[in-house]
């Protein structure tokens, strides 16, 4: 049997469902994915100037969360391994596109997270949204992302989790692991069955407390964890050390 996150699955997949993905994503996640992002972005501790490097960054939209910070001294970096999804986050990112709000230079490339194409130590901060569960070695991504990050540079992850009351848990799979994939794979026309994917991909991803150990196991000290909407999704932000 295909791994859950056989690479070139993964990439086909993605592709198959890029022209919907963004809408998708803020029509089942309620329109919070743009709170998230911003939680993200703080935890990472971007400030004006910096250079930031967004990993899996499918369409870019925490792409442009992180350029609105840095502002116009910074310079933000995304990469993804799927160019569909790449293509259609170029202008969000463009400066004379008549939709986008960036206030960073922004490049997009086409770069695997387990061998980036950078030298260690080259960003002040490098984040993932919504992406690392599909890396297929998920130590090696993160130790990759932490490789690149500056020594005392943050590393943060935004990722779906399981919420721990067992009340709304309860909910929340009825939603996810029913609602969800029906909405998703009609509106997308259920291509590969992307959305039977991203429940089963988060059922197998580590708990908050699993996630951390891996992070320390990967480098990363200080690594603090934030939940947000109920435990939905949650934030790990670590440090490289000095």
């Amino acid at each position: 049997m295909a791994s859950l996150q056989e690479p070139a699955r993964i990439r086909g997949m993605f592709a198959s469902i890029a022209g919907t993905y963004d809408v998708l994503n803020h029509l089942l996640s309620l329109n919070r994915d743009h709170e998230w992002r911003r939680a993200a972005v703080e935890a990472a501790g971007v400030r004006p100037g910096d250079r930031v490097l967004d990993v899996c960054t499918g369409t870019a939209d925490l792409a442009v969360e992180l350029a609105r910070h840095v502002g116009p001294g910074g310079r933000v970096v995304g990469t993804d391994f799927c160019e569909a999804m790449v293509r259609l986050g170029v202008p969000k990112t463009s400066a004379t596109s008549a939709t986008s709000s960036v206030r960073a230079p922004v490049a997009l490339g086409v770069a695997d997270t387990l061998s980036l194409p950078f030298r260690d130590g080259t960003f002040d901060a490098v984040t993932v949204g919504f992406g690392i569960r599909n890396v297929a070695d998920l130590g090696a991504g993160i130790r990759e992302m932490a490789r690149v990050a500056k020594p005392g540079g943050r590393v943060a992850i935004l990722e779906f989790t399981q919420p721990p009351n067992p009340l709304f848990r309860f909910v929340y799979y009825v939603y996810f692991l029913i609602l969800l994939p029906i909405l998703g794979n009609l509106v997308s026309g259920g291509k590969r069955n992307a959305y039977g994917y991203l429940p089963r991909s988060v059922l197998k991803f580590p708990g908050r407390e699993r996630l951390r150990r891996i992070c320390e196991e990967q480098g990363l000290r200080d690594v603090r964890v934030v939940a947000r909407s109920l435990g939905i999704i949650t934030i790990h932000a670590g440090t490289r050390p000095s």
